[in-house]
C-alpha cells in the first residue's frame, strides 16, 4: 500500500498544538537533517502565519501530492484542506476539528491511491474531537477504521515505540494499571506478536525477527509468588507463538529486559501494559523515538509526544521525533517496496 517513490503525507494534527509548528522546522531542516521529500495537509494562512509569529523565514507553494516533491528543495509544499482553521497556539477549539479529521482523511486516501508513500501524524488531542461529536478512542482507532471501510474486513492496530536502541509494543494501551490484569489475555498477546512479527519482516526488512515477552508482575511472578498471571495468561502465549515458528521467550522479569546486553538479544520487545513499554523507550532516546502503528495496510508513523499546548507559538517546540518520524517513514516504505 502506498507508491515507495512518492512523498510522505503529513497531518497538521491539532493546529492548537505544535504541529503547524514543528512541519515548519522539520521543512527548514530539510538539507541539515536530511530531511526525505513530504507535504503538509494544513491550511496554508495558518501554517504561514505561525511562522511569522515565531519569525521564521518560510517560503510556502500551495500544491497537490503529485507536484509536492517537485516544490520540496525550495518551498513547503502543502495541499490545502477544504476546512479552515482557526489559529489559536494554546487554545484548541472544537471549530477545529472538521480540519483535523479531514487532513487524516486525504494523507490515508492519499497513500491507498498511490499519491503518498505513507502517513505521517502531527499529534492530536481527544478533547476537541470528542467536543465536535468524534466517537473513536484516539488517532489509532480512527485509522484503523480507516483501513477496515477501505478493505471491507477488521484490522488490527498495534503500537510500536521504534528508537535506535529499542522497539518496545505493549499489549494493552490506554487504560488503567487496576485494570489491566483483566484486560489481558492469552490471544492479545499472541496477536500482537504475530503482527509485531510481521511488520518486522515485512516493513523492517528483519528477516527472523527475535521476540521478547515480558511478565506482568515483578520478577515475572517468580512462580506464582507475586500472581498467577505470568504462568496462566502470558506463557501460554509464549507456547502458542513457538508453535507458529515465531523466534519468541519469554515471560521475562521486566527490570532486567532493557538494559544494552539484554537488548541485544532480540529485535523487539512485547510488553503487557502501556508503562512497561513506554518507560524504557522514553528513557533510551526521548527526541528519537517513533510511534509506528503496526497492522495496517499502509505505512504511520508519529513523533512520540503530545500536542505540547502550553508550548504552542512560543517558538521552543523541537522537531527531533517528527524528523526522525519522517525519517522512519521513508525507510519502512523502501523497504516495503523493494520486496513488492
Amino acid at each position: 500500500m502506498g507508491a515507495p517513490g512518492a512523498p510522505l503525507a503529513l497531518t497538521i494534527g491539532d493546529p492548537s498544538g505544535i504541529g503547524p509548528e514543528i512541519a515548519v522546522s522539520a521543512w527548514r531542516l530539510r538539507q541539515a537533517a536530511d530531511v526525505p521529500a513530504f507535504y503538509l495537509l494544513g491550511d496554508p494562512a495558518l501554517v504561514a502565519a505561525r511562522a511569522a509569529k515565531l519569525g521564521l523565514e518560510l517560503k510556502i507553494t500551495e500544491t497537490d501530492p503529485a507536484n509536492a516533491a517537485a516544490h520540496f528543495a525550495s518551498a513547503l509544499p502543502i495541499v490545502p484542506l477544504a476546512a479552515r482553521l482557526v489559529d489559536a497556539p494554546g487554545q484548541p477549539d472544537k471549530q477545529n476539528a472538521g480540519g483535523i479529521i479531514e487532513a487524516i482523511d486525504r494523507a490515508v486516501a492519499d497513500t491507498f491511491e498511490g499519491r503518498a508513500a505513507a502517513v505521517v501524524t502531527c499529534p492530536i488531542a481527544k478533547k476537541p474531537l470528542y467536543d465536535a461529536g468524534f466517537r473513536f478512542p484516539g488517532h489509532t482507532e480512527y485509522l484503523a477504521y480507516l483501513a477496515s471501510q477501505r478493505l471491507g474486513h477488521p484490522v488490527t492496530p498495534v503500537m510500536m515505540l521504534a528508537g535506535p536502541d529499542l522497539r518496545a509494543v505493549p499489549v494493552t494501551i490506554h487504560i488503567a494499571l487496576a485494570d489491566v490484569p483483566k484486560a489481558l489475555t492469552t490471544e492479545a498477546i499472541v496477536e500482537t506478536s504475530r503482527i509485531t512479527a510481521h511488520d518486522l519482516r515485512l516493513r523492517f526488512g528483519i528477516a527472523n525477527p527475535r521476540i521478547a515477552i515480558s511478565g506482568l508482575n515483578p520478577h515475572a511472578g517468580e512462580g506464582g509468588a507475586m500472581g498467577h498471571e505470568d504462568e496462566r495468561v502470558v506463557r501460554p502465549a509464549v507456547d502458542a507463538l513457538q508453535a507458529e515458528a515465531i523466534d519468541v521467550f519469554g515471560p521475562l522479569p521486566a527490570d532486567t529486559m532493557f538494559h544494552a546486553r539484554a537488548r541485544a538479544g532480540y529485535d523487539a520487545a512485547i510488553c503487557m501494559y502501556h508503562d512497561q513499554a513506554l518507560i524504557p523507550a522514553k528513557a533510551l532516546a526521548f527526541d528519537e523515538t517513533v510511534n509506528v502503528t503496526l497492522g495496517l495496510p499502509f505505512i504511520r508513523t508519529s513523533p512520540d509526544h503530545g500536542t505540547a499546548f502550553d508550548i504552542a507559538g512560543k517558538g521552543i517546540a523541537r522537531s527531533d521525533s517528527l524528523i526522525a518520524a519522517l525519517k522512519l517513514a521513508r525507510q519502512l516504505a523502501d523497504v516495503e517496496g523493494g520486496q513488492a
